[in-house]
């Protein structure tokens, strides 16, 4: 069995924050990247992977600078894709349509967007490809839920109501056994 820690740090706040930002491209904020450096300052990690999304890459490449690590780009850590709502406020969705993908994502996907189930199945593909050693990822808030349910067994209701504002810290242990789903505990968020 071998374990290590993997930290899963939310991007900076993006230009026009709190729009429902999947596929968009929204750049990060000066002060989103800043946060983003700041918060990752004090981990000792030896890999550095990120969304290629800008608003996570442009704060994964700072850090990357800083700590000399390089940095492994993966689209599969990028945000849920909220379809026709992509780039939207949630005031500018259907509020029924908008109820019923929060009370179950599955069953109601945004309209020619992802599923929750397509979200977990691009993430743990990812998790499992991870060396077994301190590793940082710059993401996306659906994404690090999506990794807390596959790693610790939660549902998306869940998972959904961990508070991952922007440039939050999300720290696991992961353990990996053969033959065995890779399992994880929470050790810590930082907001």
């Amino acid at each position: 069995m071998s374990d290590f820690l993997l930290h899963l740090l939310r991007h900076g706040e993006p230009e026009g924050a709190g729009r429902l930002n999947g596929r968009t491209d929204a750049r990060p904020t000066p002060a989103g990247i800043a946060a983003c450096a700041v918060r990752a300052r004090d981990l000792t990690i030896e890999a550095l992977h990120a969304s290629d999304l800008a608003r996570a890459r442009l704060a994964a490449e700072l850090i990357g600078r800083a700590t000399g690590l390089p940095l492994t780009l993966d689209p599969r850590w990028r945000e849920l894709d909220f379809g026709a709502w992509d780039g939207l406020l949630p005031a500018e969705v259907d509020g029924s349509a908008l109820s019923r993908f929060q009370d179950d994502p599955d069953r109601h996907p945004p309209p020619g967007g992802e599923r929750w189930s397509e979200l977990t199945g691009r993430i743990s593909p990812a998790i499992d490809a991870l060396a077994a050693r301190p590793t940082l990822i710059v993401t996306h808030g659906g994404a690090m839920r999506a990794a807390v349910a596959v790693l610790c067994g939660l549902d998306a209701r869940q998972v959904w109501a961990i508070d991952l504002p922007y440039a939050s810290l999300l720290s696991l242990r992961v353990w990996r056994m053969p033959d065995a789903p890779a399992m994880a505990q929470i050790v810590g968020l930082r907001t």
